[in-house]
């Protein structure tokens, strides 16, 4: 299950804007590579909608079946919106229905600043 936890408004390339509803994953237990420590997490994925904000609104705690999974995906720039530091990465979040495999690579040169 993922729950709607946000939503942000985007722009597509026609310069029109829409609504994206942020899912994210329950909660996962993840051992640091560098402290041997545990910590918790939770991932988070969006998904375009054809929503206005008030239906956006009203849909964050809705719960809805499918999950949130890493992604292979060519190289692209993400830009830590806090600390302006620029990640270069190689995997998306996407959200899969339940029972969905992924069987295609997700593909994105451009770079990429998400308010997650």
């Amino acid at each position: 299950m993922v729950t709607i936890v946000d939503f942000v408004k985007r722009t597509n390339k026609d310069g029109k804007e829409f609504n994206a509803l942020i899912l994210q994953s329950g909660i996962e237990l993840v051992k640091s590579h560098e402290t041997g420590r545990w910590y918790a997490t939770a991932k988070k994925a969006s998904i375009t909608s054809t929503f206005d904000n008030a239906m956006c609104q009203s849909l964050i705690g809705t719960q809805i079946p499918g999950s949130v999974q890493r992604v292979e995906s060519d190289p692209y720039e993400f830009t830590i919106r806090d600390t302006g530091e620029v990640l270069k990465l190689t995997h998306r979040w996407v959200y899969l229905k339940e029972g969905e495999v992924m069987t295609e690579q997700v593909v994105a040169p451009e770079k990429v600043a998400m308010p997650l």
